[in-house]
């Protein structure tokens, strides 16, 4: 039987599964997730990206005005191409992300915050 049953319990951000298109990770706390430690945005030129609260508090921010949206559990949260975002996670909270499995470095901008969120 072909079969994995991965689980990740380690602080941040962790690629469980990844395909040749596409790949499946957890973040669970970890102080870059923290919004005491909010200091820039990411956006991903090639691919949406895709949040789903597992367990626990999750708050998006997205849009370069910072908009903060809530995370309800087991509801999907998907971030556009291009869109600038961020994570917070609420310590022993998981939230299961999807995205492009070349996502990265290379197609992926930050803009450092220079105002109070």
């Amino acid at each position: 039987m072909e079969l994995e049953i991965l689980d990740y319990d380690g602080e941040g951000y962790r690629r469980l599964v990844d395909g040749p298109k596409w790949t499946l990770a957890v973040i669970n706390y970890a102080p870059r997730f923290d919004p005491a430690n909010f200091t820039r945005l990411e956006r991903h030129l090639l691919t949406d990206e895709t949040f789903v609260l597992l367990s626990g508090d999750a708050t998006l921010v997205v849009g370069e005005a910072a908009e903060r949206v809530p995370l309800e559990p087991l509801k999907f949260y998907n971030v556009k191409a291009g869109e600038w975002h961020h994570v917070f996670v609420s310590p022993g909270s998981r939230v299961l992300v999807a995205e492009n499995s070349d996502t990265g470095a290379a197609n992926t901008e930050y803009m450092d915050l220079h105002f109070a969120v």
